[in-house]
C-alpha cells in the first residue's frame, strides 16, 4: 500500500504545482472533486443498467470500476492535501471501522 501512498504524494504535488487556482482552496476543490467523481460512478451505474431510456446500457461494469478507482484515489488526494500523514490516518481509520464490525 506504501507505494499507492508514494504515487499520491506524486500526484498532490503535481496538482500543487500545476493548480491555478490559491493554494488555500486546494483542500476544498480536492474534497468537492470527490462529490464530483462519486456523480460520475452513479452515471455508469445506470448506464450499466441502462435505466435512462434515452441513453440505454451506455456503460459496462468496468466502467463502474473505473469510477469508483477515481473516487477512492480522489478521496486519497483529498486526505493527503489535509494531511501530510495520509496514510497513517487512512490506516488508522480503518482498523477502527474493523474493530468495531468485525469484533
Amino acid at each position: 500500500m506504501q507505494d499507492t501512498w508514494d504515487t499520491v504524494e506524486r500526484l498532490v504535488a503535481w496538482l500543487d504545482d500545476k493548480s491555478a487556482a490559491p493554494a488555500d482552496t486546494a483542500p476544498l476543490l480536492r474534497v468537492l472533486k470527490i462529490v464530483e467523481e462519486a456523480g460520475e460512478v452513479a452515471e455508469a451505474v445506470h448506464g450499466a443498467y441502462g435505466s435512462n431510456p434515452r441513453k440505454g446500457n451506455s456503460h459496462t461494469w468496468e466502467d463502474v470500476q473505473a469510477e469508483l478507482c477515481d473516487v477512492i484515489l480522489t478521496g486519497m488526494v483529498a486526505l493527503r492535501t489535509i494531511t501530510p500523514h495520509a496514510d497513517k490516518t487512512f490506516a488508522e481509520h480503518v482498523g477502527r471501522i474493523a474493530d468495531r464490525s468485525l469484533a
